[in-house]
């Protein structure tokens, strides 16, 4: 299925008027569709595995801002330290510390999020609220890194009333994080997507990731 180009410029016009940034989730789609949301004026593009990314990244244009929203593992990190703009993911200090280090080799400070798990499906990924306070009071010691707020996932369930209250739980650590540490750099709240990303908006989300909506249901 192409790019739908009128969903496209409807929900960039409904974002913008509320200051929320739309990432296009672009994992398993092909080069053209991504030049076609690209022509349209979309910039922030994002995959969910390092070896598409990498495939991907030469062959569109440089001005795209590459996001890594999966699940990155240490040892994959050095594969996209030179041009990943931001990378959502971070569930560890191991892999904090990892990322600074790439991108001290890269001469790079790479922006981050902390991903916090506020789904009750234990399959995802996430930092608790004492680690995330935790992470947040050693960041002097990475300076190649700068973490510029939160991310999480909701339970994949259609009861309305529980993700509303996990993405309000995510608001109410970002907002005691942002109070506690009194930090600027502290400002991006990623949370919603294609079902569920003005019901996040109303939480407060300040980014949605949007795949399906823009490009189809993945093949």
């Amino acid at each position: 299925m192409p790019v739908n180009e009128n969903v496209y410029h409807q929900l960039k016009a409904e974002l913008d008027e509320r200051g929320v940034t739309l990432l296009a989730v672009s994992k398993t789609k092909p080069i053209a569709d991504i030049e076609a949301l690209y022509q349209l004026g979309q910039r922030d593009f994002a995959e969910n595995y390092v070896q598409e990314l990498v495939d991907k990244q030469p062959l569109l244009p440089p001005d795209i801002r590459w996001h890594f929203i999966g699940h990155l593992q240490r040892n994959k990190v050095k594969y996209i330290a030179s041009f990943c703009h931001l990378i959502q993911g971070v569930d560890s200090l191991s892999l904090l510390q990892e990322i600074n280090k790439q991108a001290q080799k890269h001469q790079r400070v790479i922006e981050v999020l902390l991903q916090v798990h506020i789904a009750s499906e234990e399959t995802k990924f996430g930092l608790s609220e004492q680690e995330v306070f935790s992470i947040l009071a050693q960041v002097p010691l990475y300076p190649h890194v700068r973490i510029i707020g939160l991310m999480g996932m909701a339970s994949f369930t259609d009861n309305t009333k529980q993700v509303q209250s996990e993405f309000l739980h995510l608001r109410s650590i970002f907002d005691k994080a942002r109070e506690q540490f009194s930090e600027p750099s502290l400002r991006v709240l990623s949370m919603g997507m294609s079902g569920d990303y003005q019901l996040a908006i109303d939480c407060g989300s300040t980014m949605v990731r949007v795949g399906s909506l823009l490009f189809g249901a993945r093949s």
